[in-house]
């Protein structure tokens, strides 16, 4: 973390340099402030799930997950000689999780259950408030086993001169997708062989299995991967109606393409015989939305969210999200909130057993079936004037939800965020 944090600074003081040197009308009078840690976020959440449709066994079998997640969040401010507001936001998270069904990748339950991921981010973000606009860039980069990703974005937002503003913003993210197979459904042409004719099987853990029924071998054939890229284009027009009213208006316009399924996802065919799910490689998601604050008073706030969503594949989806801050205190707050979401299922989903060998696409991930869910639970906000006890930790958020789907999913997940000025 300090070889990140030694980075950031010496990227904002080259930046800040530059605005001096570049700038023909600069206040004498008014002297930069240079970097400066402005605030530390700190977030961890536990997450538990249980299900029986496994996209791993074709959708059957146990989907227990546990997942353990962490994250720090450095934020730097700073003004240059030209009165522009600098951010720059360095974040790190890791995330350690259990799949009970992982291990069905080896035909024999032999896989490891567990991974980890690591996901580091820089943003730097530059403010002029006089002229309301903001540019924004940002970087980011997710690891785990199977899966590498590498996204960058650029933003840029505007205010209006009747209480409203406009956002706008790009991004885009290049991932490799390592194709590790069922065990039984390894293509030939990429299985290695001993001397002896005996197979390596790889697991979901990145170990080889000898197919004769022999233990783990520190020999590891190189696995091969296929890219997925993603690209995104969003908008955003907020306004203030009232003073008590604030709306926002949401669109965006999202392209998939290339390796767009999981390798280690079965599908079971009408005869019996099992296939790897194969999806189509382009997909175009549009998700428009609308968000309503309404300030009922001094100690309420009822929040609402509504989305509609649709996308090539055939699913289409409603979204209605409420929360309702209520202020017990003037530093103590309570929040229960409640989401409702139904969906479509793609046109190439079906249950297990279910497809036949004239389907050119086909998948058994319920993630792509038609269901509806429910998820809610209560937020807890502490955030006295003078910190915690008097100390930099400034304010204290704990949340806790409840999920509920058709397909008899269920999970928890209980969130805690600290933040320190």
């Amino acid at each position: 973390m300090k070889k990140i944090c030694l980075t950031v600074v010496g990227i904002y003081i080259l930046l800040l340099h530059a605005f001096a040197q570049t700038s023909n009308s600069v206040d004498t009078a008014y002297e930069p402030k240079p970097l400066k840690l402005d605030e530390i976020n700190l977030v961890s959440s536990y997450y538990n799930q249980n299900g029986d449709h496994s996209a791993i066994l074709g959708g059957i079998g146990n989907e227990h997950v546990v997942d353990l997640a962490n994250g720090l969040e450095l934020n730097f401010v700073g003004w240059d000689a030209r009165k522009n507001k600098h951010t720059i936001t360095a974040g790190l998270g890791f995330d350690h999780h259990t799949s009970a069904s992982a291990a069905y990748v080896s035909k024999t339950g032999a896989s490891k259950t567990g991974g980890t991921r690591v996901y580091p981010s820089f943003n730097w973000l530059v403010e002029n408030e006089n002229k309301g606009t903001s540019f924004g860039l940002g970087a980011y980069y997710s690891a785990e086993y199977n899966y590498h990703s590498l996204g960058l974005d650029a933003s840029y937002s505007k205010k209006t001169n009747n209480n409203g503003q406009f956002d706008g913003k790009i991004s885009a993210y290049f991932d490799q997708v390592k194709l590790i197979y069922p065990s039984e459904l390894i293509p030939v042409s990429s299985t290695p062989t001993t001397s002896s004719g005996a197979t390596y099987i790889t697991t979901a853990s990145g170990n080889t299995v000898l197919s004769g029924g022999g233990g783990y071998t520190d020999e590891k054939p190189k696995i091969p991967s296929a890219p997925r890229n993603t690209y995104d284009a969003s908008l955003t027009f907020s306004q203030v109606i009232n003073k008590r009213l604030q709306a926002s208006v949401m669109l965006d316009l999202v392209s998939q393409s290339g390796y767009l399924g999981l390798p280690f996802h079965r599908v079971y065919f009408n005869d019996g015989t099992d296939h790897v799910e194969n999806l189509p490689s382009l997909r175009y998601k549009i998700p428009i939305g609308i968000r309503l604050n309404y300030f009922a008073g001094d100690n309420l706030i009822i929040r609402a969210y509504y989305r509609y969503y649709f996308d090539q594949w055939g699913i289409q989806s409603h979204t209605i999200d409420l929360e309702v801050p209520v202020k017990i205190t003037p530093f103590f707050s309570l929040s229960p909130f409640y989401r409702y979401y139904i969906q479509t299922a793609a046109r190439y989903f079906a249950p297990y057993g279910m497809h036949t060998a004239a389907d050119q696409y086909y998948t058994s991930n319920y993630a792509l079936s038609a269901l509806s869910s429910n998820f809610f639970g209560m937020g807890l906000r502490l955030s006295p004037p003078d910190g915690i006890l008097k100390t930099h930790l400034s304010n204290i958020e704990v949340r806790y939800g409840h999920y509920l789907q058709t397909t008899d999913l269920l999970a928890n997940i209980v969130s805690f965020a600290f933040q320190f000025k």
